[in-house]
């Protein structure tokens, strides 16, 4: 399947271009991004065309993958789903409730296939602790802390200005917290937030199936208090999520592939837009309580 990458940032450079290229059922035609300077060097490396027109990009591919952030990829994404167009989108698929039903509602109309990107959903380890969780069962809640460190050294992410705003926590690591949660306990009936210091952010999840979890967010922890854990608990004990040594962009590739399988059988992925969008809903909630609570 032909596919276009959007975008030219570091998520595009060390994951999507190399993961695209890794995918057997994957020909990468091309690249776009707003810098032709930066498409053109993106392009170079990974040995493609780079494109100075989304519109001529979108006329050679039957799919695209996007690494641009939310306000971005919604309204290109939507562009793109609307000439038939296959999706691999990264999270959140939007910042804001109204552009993430638009576009869901435009893959549903066009009958496409997506897929969005929660990195843990495409780890073989995270994967299988999933199917183990659920075949136990008797779970009663959980947890998620994602405490990160936009000013750690080395953080590639350390310049991307949407991250850095106050609710940045909340759409970049929340979208995660709140695929695993669902993962783990199933589908998130409601949620309550507070918030903390700076942009920490504290979700109390209600699940469907009367199971309830807690997620803490944050990007402006101090290096040394950077903290990743996700567990639950229930009738068997307690079960920690093993921390994953999959790279990115092998998840990345898994997703890429399973993309085109979704799109040659027409089945749906159990994270595609639809999915995409309840995550959005959650976050444009918990946004609207924190508001509030001011």
């Amino acid at each position: 399947m032909r596919f276009g990458l959007v975008g030219t940032g570091p998520w595009a450079k060390l994951t999507h271009g190399p993961g695209l290229q890794a995918a057997g059922p994957v020909d990468l035609v091309g690249v776009w991004g707003r810098d032709p300077g930066k498409t053109s060097a993106l392009a170079t490396d990974l040995k493609t065309a780079a494109y100075g027109d989304y519109a001529a990009l979108l006329a050679d591919v039957d799919a695209v993958a996007f690494a641009v952030p939310p306000a971005v990829q919604a309204s290109m994404a939507l562009e793109a789903a609307a000439v038939g167009k296959h999706l691999l989108l990264d999270k959140p698929v939007a910042d804001s409730l109204a552009d993430a039903r638009a576009l869901a509602d435009e893959a549903t109309a066009e009958g496409i296939a997506s897929v969005v990107f929660f990195t843990g959903r495409f780890e073989p380890q995270t994967r299988a602790f999933f199917d183990q969780v659920q075949a136990t069962g008797g779970w009663k809640g959980g947890w998620s802390r994602m405490l990160a460190s936009l000013d750690a050294p080395g953080n590639p992410f350390s310049e991307s200005p949407w991250r850095r705003e106050q609710r940045g926590a909340l759409w970049d690591v929340g979208p995660h917290a709140l695929s695993n949660l669902t993962g783990l306990l199933g589908p998130i009936a409601d949620l309550r937030a507070i918030g903390g210091e700076g942009d920490l952010v504290h979700l109390v999840l209600i699940h469907d199936s009367g199971a309830t979890s807690t997620a803490s967010l944050s990007l402006s922890a101090p290096p040394e208090g950077a903290n990743f854990e996700t567990g639950i608990w229930g009738e068997t004990g307690t079960a920690i999520l093993p921390r994953s040594d999959t790279p990115a962009v092998d998840a990345f590739t898994l997703a890429a592939t399973e993309l085109v399988a979704a799109a040659e059988s027409g089945d749906s992925h159990p994270v595609d837009v639809t999915f995409g969008r309840r995550v959005v809903e959650l976050l444009a909630s918990a946004e609207e309580q924190l508001s509030a609570g001011r």
